[in-house]
């Protein structure tokens, strides 16, 4: 296992030298001969690949600033560092920084109608290195375009548009983390698409992946969480030989947002061995709505997630075999201070509201709910001098309750970070 996880970093690491490597070197020597035509061309092309589905959840991957006005390959990424000071249930272990992602983009218009984007990230320092996009499209047609490789699975609207910039919050939305097992990247192939209507655009994506594996019940936590179904090996093969499905549809209206439908349904458990059927196969499904609304200068933006899962019978009500969370997050700009060199600064009030039930059911002995869940207040301010950068504060207060709705934990702190594009 330990060999396995170097020969990851080792090629992650590598990954990050050899994208950096081919950035620096890849503008021509200046006596080189041109083909002004083609060069035309593929300028011509970089523009419109770069720009051209850049709104919404769907275009969020390409809405990057390192991306606009460029040439045939990029290079950019952001940062992501905060404190945290938390006392949970009277006890506290003081205060501490940490820098919490790093993230590398790669972005290249390779020619007419296709290009490539790739992020590698690093986690908690250099504790995490993984390799979170690396993707080719190919346009046939704006309402068709190819997609396949390492993609992010289209379950939700965080999944693919969970850049920290663009977020008035230090922690990612519980429901999205925990019954959404964002960010949930995988291997596969698809498609994606925009058809304009009369009342807006419509956006389709629809994928092919290896899926989620047995850690989703096999896990440390004692209960059934799909974040713990992702693997060590999920780039590699699937565990099972029964792809994942993933899709979104959703409807844009500008001046107005964007709600989005999407589903995801897969086979978790690993039921063969050499071929022999070792255990029935067990299925789980997650359907989720997510919306972005704006309502003069309050931005309202959030997402609801339903999942079932087939646990095994001897592991009934204490593994849930359903589950549901949601959050919604309110921002309003409060002030534009005039800061020279700064047109554009803004000062924003923020609050999210979110919930998570790990175990929707009730106990069959005594027909009393099962719990097993958590609810959050996060009030926040946050300061932008730029769009791409943010300064936040957030307060968390958090109570959670265990199967039988006994309050196991109470927890309150301050969090202060920043986040920023280069």
């Amino acid at each position: 296992m330990i060999q396995h996880q170097r020969r990851r970093v080792a090629r992650a690491a590598t990954f990050a030298l050899v994208s950096l490597s081919v950035t620096s070197v890849w503008s021509p020597p200046a006596e080189a001969q041109v083909d002004t035509a083609r060069a035309d061309s593929t300028r011509r092309a970089a523009t419109t690949t770069s720009r051209a589905d850049t709104t919404g959840v769907q275009g969020s991957i390409y809405r990057r600033p390192f991306i606009a006005g460029a040439g045939q390959t990029s290079i950019g990424g952001y940062a992501e560092g905060n404190t945290n000071y938390f006392v949970e249930d009277g006890i506290g272990e003081g205060f501490s920084m940490e820098l919490r992602r790093f993230n590398l983009f790669l972005f290249s218009a390779i020619g007419p109608r296709l290009r490539f984007i790739s992020e590698l990230e690093f986690e908690h320092g250099t504790e995490e290195i993984s390799l979170e996009t690396a993707l080719l499209d190919f346009q046939i047609d704006p309402a068709l375009v190819l997609r396949a490789g390492i993609l992010l699975a289209p379950i939700g609207g965080f999944n693919q548009n969970h850049d920290s910039p663009r977020w008035e919050f230090v922690d990612r939305p519980l429901v999205s983390t925990r019954i959404i097992p964002s960010t949930l990247s995988d291997v596969g192939f698809g498609a994606y698409g925009r058809v304009p209507l009369r009342i807006g655009t419509l956006t389709y994506d629809a994928y092919l992946t290896n899926g989620l594996g047995d850690g989703v019940v096999q896990n440390n936590e004692g209960r059934t969480l799909l974040a713990a179904g992702k693997r060590a090996d999920q780039f590699e093969e699937d565990n099972n030989g029964s792809p994942a499905f993933s899709a979104r549809v959703a409807v844009q209206r500008n001046g107005l947002g964007e709600i989005g439908l999407s589903w995801y349904s897969a086979v978790y458990n690993s039921f063969k061995a050499e071929g022999v059927a070792v255990d029935a196969r067990r299925g789980l499904s997650l359907a989720a709505v997510d919306a972005a609304v704006s309502v003069g200068t309050l931005a309202l933006r959030g997402e609801i997630a339903v999942a079932r899962i087939d646990v095994p019978v001897s592991l009934a009500e204490v593994f849930g075999n359903r589950q549901w969370g949601a959050h919604l997050d309110a921002v309003i700009p409060v002030w534009r201070p005039r800061v020279s060199g700064l047109r554009n600064a803004t000062v924003n009030v923020a609050l999210r509201v979110e919930y998570v039930d790990y175990n929707v059911g009730m106990f069959s002995s005594t027909t009393r709910a099962i719990r097993d869940d958590v609810f959050a207040l996060v009030p926040g301010l946050s300061f932008r001098p730029a769009s791409g950068t943010v300064f936040k504060v957030n307060y968390r207060r958090q109570w959670t309750r265990d199967l039988l709705g006994n309050a196991t934990a109470r927890l309150g702190g301050y969090q202060v970070g920043m986040a920023t594009y280069f």
